[in-house]
């Protein structure tokens, strides 16, 4: 019997800083960038539960969620509290809490800084499954004071689905004869792989709930949204059987900044361009990785339009000088009518490396 287990922390970032400091205690708390009364750019990181009820959620723009907390104090609420992200002391805290599952389970792959898939195969039932996750988000709370929410499955889907069911500090388990029904009754965009125009095509269709998914056949489906039709049949079923990748390898390393105002002169953009190069082959450096061979670019206009360009080197490289050349070679177009033809301004620049060795 497969038993795959998937812990999501809590609202990781903002509880690590509402942990650490102590005025933040209770407050609706979003980590990003400065909002700057309103006026700053960027995006929303993280939101606690308190921040969240206001509206405010992850890849919110920062002004936007500036302006949901003036109309919660408006209403009374407090306002919520922006802090700037501390990228090393997650990690730190992310090692810890690794370690702890590790001592729980064999088998182990970490999805990303704050979740993680685990195999409790061994235990043979599911009971004995519940036991060690209890154990686990007891550990947690105990020596990190955070909380974690642990969704327990046949799989790695139904197990991930699961740990966002009962959030936070949830413990759902789905037992393999439960799963359809589990599945049938969460909202469309539960299901990995739906996402808001999947949604409105599927509403489009009159297909409000999950469990008018699971009525439909495969070519029905097919049909309707081409080969993630396809897909989606065996999604809303539960079916998976992905396995735990234990050693997570990085894709990709970049850097990304969002500037003060949009503009096109060429200095302030390529100072800013050379600045996230050095960023870039900095991280490259500090790594395992031996090589690169794939560079790449995210130009984002006024306006919200995002264009990305990369390219594959003929050989791989590990030479600072390559990474910005070619990189360069990207963006220039991108100031001139060759992939700007209407002048936009800038917003946000990135670069990037992958194809590592």
């Amino acid at each position: 019997m497969r038993i795959i287990a998937h812990i999501d922390m809590d609202a990781f970032f903002a509880a690590v800083e509402e942990r650490d400091k102590p005025w933040l205690s209770g407050m609706p708390i979003a980590i990003g960038s400065d909002p700057e009364e309103g006026k700053g750019r960027g995006v929303v990181s993280t939101a606690n539960y308190k921040a969240r009820a206001y509206g405010i959620h992850s890849a919110l723009p920062i002004s936007t969620a500036w302006k949901l907390s003036q109309e919660a104090v408006k209403r009374g609420e407090p306002g919520v509290a922006f802090i700037t992200p501390n990228m090393h002391k997650y990690m730190e805290v992310s090692y810890r809490i690794m370690a702890i599952v590790r001592t729980y389970a064999e088998h182990i792959e970490e999805a990303s800084i704050d979740e993680a898939y685990f195999d409790l195969s061994r235990l043979g039932n599911f009971a004995k499954a519940v036991t060690v996750a209890k154990k686990i988000q007891k550990e947690i709370q105990e020596k990190e004071s955070l909380t974690a929410s642990i969704g327990i499955g046949p799989n790695k889907l139904v197990a991930k689905i699961a740990s966002d069911f009962k959030k936070p500090q949830g413990l759902t388990v789905v037992k393999p004869s439960e799963v359809e029904s589990f599945i049938a009754q969460i909202g469309l965009r539960k299901i990995p792989g739906i996402g808001p125009k999947m949604e409105l095509a599927l509403q489009e269709q009159d297909i409000t709930t999950t469990k008018q998914l699971q009525a439909l056949e495969p070519i029905d489906l097919e049909l309707l949204l081409g080969k993630s039709g396809i897909d989606l049949y065996t999604k809303v079923r539960g079916i998976d059987d992905t396995p735990l990748v234990e050693e997570w390898i990085a894709q990709s390393i970049g850097e990304q900044e969002t500037l003060q105002r949009d503009t096109l002169a060429p200095d302030i953009l390529l100072e800013l361009f050379q600045k996230l190069c050095a960023q870039v082959f900095d991280r490259f450096t500090k790594s395992e990785f031996a090589t690169f061979k794939t560079v790449g670019i995210t130009v984002r206009f006024e306006g919200f339009e995002t264009k990305t360009r990369s390219k594959t080197l003929p050989e791989p490289t590990n030479d600072s000088a390559v990474l910005e050349f070619e990189t360069l070679k990207l963006l220039l177009p991108f100031l001139d009518a060759r992939e700007n033809p209407k002048r936009k301004p800038i917003r946000l620049l990135g670069v990037k490396i992958e194809k590592f060795t």
